[in-house]
């Protein structure tokens, strides 16, 4: 390993990357690509989409006209690593569409600090109102081109009615922001789409102590009590959330732990009129069923999921 002068590095945020003084960023975790595929085992075929800002999977089709509830999957890697093409997510999310006949939508969005936060939460919105775009009562949404053509899987097969959002560490954080930015009075999604579930796994929160690395990588945030960074500081916003159910996943030795509980109760306290449950995996660490998808607690977390995801509301 080649050994680098203190002197030029002029920011370090192990595990995540390190930033030196000419302005190179190096991370230390490379996420490994893999295109999309059609898989003969299970029937889940998957191609990218919007111009390469998401991956689009879509379970076997058994009859004519079928439709799916449709999960928006946002990935997580602290902002600032991962992909929604990494071998990692891509296999995670054909897993869960093939067990629970469920259309998905895998964001992709631009990493910090190259592009500092709040670049991941504006883009994943414009791949959400683009998904939007695909309802047919959506015809106050203004659209940027002249001609908007609907992508065919999404049309066919997609209930919308039935729209779940989920993500992963950072990506259960851009995810509540989602559900913020839909719950605005103004309806920005139209009424056809419908967000009825959303489950957030190990998310990334702030809390009200100073954080150097959210600072960092956001520098235009609105201090430690930011709503996007610290929810839980905000129970107007969270009383007015738009979707019906919420499932907080944590992990007992996971260093985010008290912040999901934080969040959890904070939303209880709120006078939200949903459902919100919290489920704790015991022994284990953050983001664990990612890095061992198929061990047994791993394997709950899945079941847990494809259940709130199959659960008619």
């Amino acid at each position: 390993m080649v050994s680098i002068p203190a002197d030029e590095i002029a920011h370090d945020f192990s595990p995540f990357f390190r930033v030196y003084k000419d302005g190179r960023v190096e991370r230390f975790h490379n996420y490994i690509y893999v295109s999309p595929s059609d898989n003969p085992n299970t029937g889940v075929r998957s191609k990218d989409v919007n111009n390469n800002s998401a991956r689009l999977y879509l379970p076997k089709i058994t009859e004519n006209n079928q439709k799916f509830p449709l999960l928006i999957y946002i990935h997580g890697g602290g902002f600032s690593i991962e992909s929604a093409f990494s071998t990692g997510h891509d296999k995670y999310l054909h897993s869960i569409v093939a067990k629970a006949n469920v259309v998905v939508i895998s964001i992709d969005y631009r990493l910090a600090p190259e592009h500092p936060l709040p670049a991941c939460y504006d883009d994943s919105w414009a791949v959400i109102t683009w998904a939007a775009l695909h309802v047919e009562m959506c015809e106050h949404l203004i659209l940027t081109e002249k001609e908007f053509i609907k992508e065919a899987w999404l049309k066919d097969h997609v209930d919308f009615s039935h729209v779940f959002l989920a993500g992963d560490s950072a990506g259960a954080n851009i995810v509540h922001d989602m559900v913020v930015r839909a719950s605005a009075s103004e309806k920005p999604l139209g009424d056809g789409f419908r967000i009825v579930g959303t489950a957030l796994i190990h998310p990334f929160f702030g809390n009200d102590e100073p954080d150097e690395y959210c600072l960092f990588i956001f520098p235009e945030c609105e201090g430690l009590d930011d709503p996007r960074l610290n929810p839980a500081a905000h129970p107007r916003l969270l009383s007015n959330l738009v979707c019906l159910r919420i499932k907080v996943f944590t992990a007992e030795k996971d260093f985010l732990r008290d912040r999901s509980l934080t969040y959890y109760y904070a939303l209880k306290k709120s006078g939200w009129k949903g459902e919100v449950e919290i489920m704790e995996t015991q022994g284990e660490d953050h983001v664990f069923h990612l890095l061992e998808p198929t061990c047994e607690k791993a394997g709950i977390l899945m079941e847990r999921l494809v259940d709130f995801f199959n659960e008619k509301i």
